[in-house]
């Protein structure tokens, strides 16, 4: 398929997903939310990606938010329709089954802080602003943000920053826990790139079943959610990847892992 608004590129199980809009700073509109739920899709059901890597063209901007003047003149029932559009996309990319790493150039600021959340790993460049502003413009979150800031940060932090529409610096976000870790802006893809080739080389098999094991585990109590990790961990003694791994630490060599 023929991409406006996105770029895919894929090697190596690794696919990485630009957001091509720089000259909306990769502002989200109904038409690039439908081509990244198309993507990720297509992602999932060729089952040759082992970690997807989230980012947006340029040094400016990951995702500078919605696109403002494609809502402003929304309807609430169109406003509904592309805040669900939103929602989607991020539980897509929550469930997918591999991980995704979120590579934050620039901006990061309303959907594009959401979009942000809902990946396994952030990592942001050194001049990364992050917020959910959306208070400014008279409206509240509509991909996530008043649900998943909270999960992440906590309620009391999360809500001085829904409340004031204050962005903050990638420093901060990675003190407050909402993003990995920061890196220098030229650095920023080189470092994302070694970390999904050390993840792309562990079994395929365990990277979904520990993103599955972690997601699900904290909407349960202890008790379940530990019942939920016996039979994961049994369930891997079936696999492929289990033998070759623990007869390569036997054997004091490298696993080969097939993802099966």
């Amino acid at each position: 398929m023929n991409y406006k608004n996105i770029i895919i590129d894929e090697k190596d199980g690794i696919a990485t997903i630009t957001i091509n809009r720089p000259d909306a700073l990769n502002a989200l509109n109904k038409e690039t939310l439908e081509e990244l739920t198309i993507a990720i899709k297509k992602l999932n059901d060729d089952k040759k990606t082992k970690v997807a890597i989230l980012t947006g063209s340029g040094k400016k901007a990951f995702i500078a938010g919605a696109d403002i003047k494609h809502m402003k003149d929304l309807t609430p029932l169109q406003a509904k329709e592309f805040s669900e559009l939103g929602h989607n996309l991020t539980f897509l990319i929550e469930n997918s089954k591999f991980p995704f790493i979120a590579a934050v150039n620039g901006y990061a600021l309303g959907g594009g802080c959401e979009v942000m959340m809902a990946c396994d790993i952030i990592i942001a460049s050194d001049n990364a602003l992050i917020g959910q502003p959306e208070i400014n413009l008279g409206i509240s979150p509509g991909f996530g943000g008043t649900q998943r800031l909270p999960r992440i940060i906590g309620n009391i932090k999360a809500k001085e920053l829904l409340l004031t529409g204050d962005n903050i610096s990638a420093k901060k976000a990675e003190e407050m826990g909402l993003i990995n870790s920061v890196v220098e802006s030229d650095k920023l893809l080189e470092t994302v790139e070694k970390l999904a080739q050390k993840i792309a080389s562990k079994s395929a098999v365990q990277l979904n079943f520990i993103k599955e094991l972690v997601n699900k585990g904290l909407n349960l109590d202890l008790a379940n959610a530990c019942a939920l990790e016996i039979s994961y961990f049994s369930s891997s003694f079936s696999t492929y990847d289990q033998k070759e791994g623990m007869n390569a630490f036997v054997e004091k060599r490298k696993p080969i892992f097939k993802g099966k």
